[in-house]
């Protein structure tokens, strides 16, 4: 079954979760990766601002971030006083898996909004398969 409200994407990675937790946790390494927030800059803690490599403008993003549970939660937005939960990601050690230690897997989930469009909906998920690809890479070369 395709889930209509929550597309997940995930990726194994060959290093710790704790390395990897921390290109999920902060926000001016996810201006490295984030296809509809690039090339961060840090507005007030928490609280970043990067450009849609789609449309060019602005996206914010503030983030939510569960040390101990490898979590953490992004409220998205086109202005800071318009963000909203879009996003989530999380780290799991290898071992939790019975991979092998010093790796992990990343998993970023997003959950549709009842006014996105189809288009944007298969952006969204599209995109969010190929930044585990970028993720992965920035972690492991």
């Amino acid at each position: 079954m395709q889930d209509p409200h929550c597309h997940s994407s995930s990726i194994a990675v060959d290093r710790p979760a704790e390395t990897a937790f921390e290109i999920m946790a902060e926000g001016l390494s996810q201006g490295r990766w984030t296809l509809g927030s690039y090339d961060r800059r840090q507005i007030e803690p928490g609280l970043f601002v990067g450009t849609s490599l789609f449309s060019g403008r602005e996206t914010y993003v503030r983030l939510h971030v569960d040390r101990e549970r490898f979590v953490v939660d992004y409220d998205v937005g086109p202005s800071p006083d318009a963000l909203s939960f879009r996003n989530m990601s999380r780290v799991i050690p290898g071992a939790v898996l019975n991979m092998p230690p010093g790796s992990c897997v990343v998993t970023l989930l997003s959950w549709r909004r009842a006014d996105q469009s189809e288009a944007a909906w298969m952006q969204t998920s599209t995109s969010h398969e190929a930044e585990m690809f970028l993720i992965k890479g920035l972690l492991e070369r």
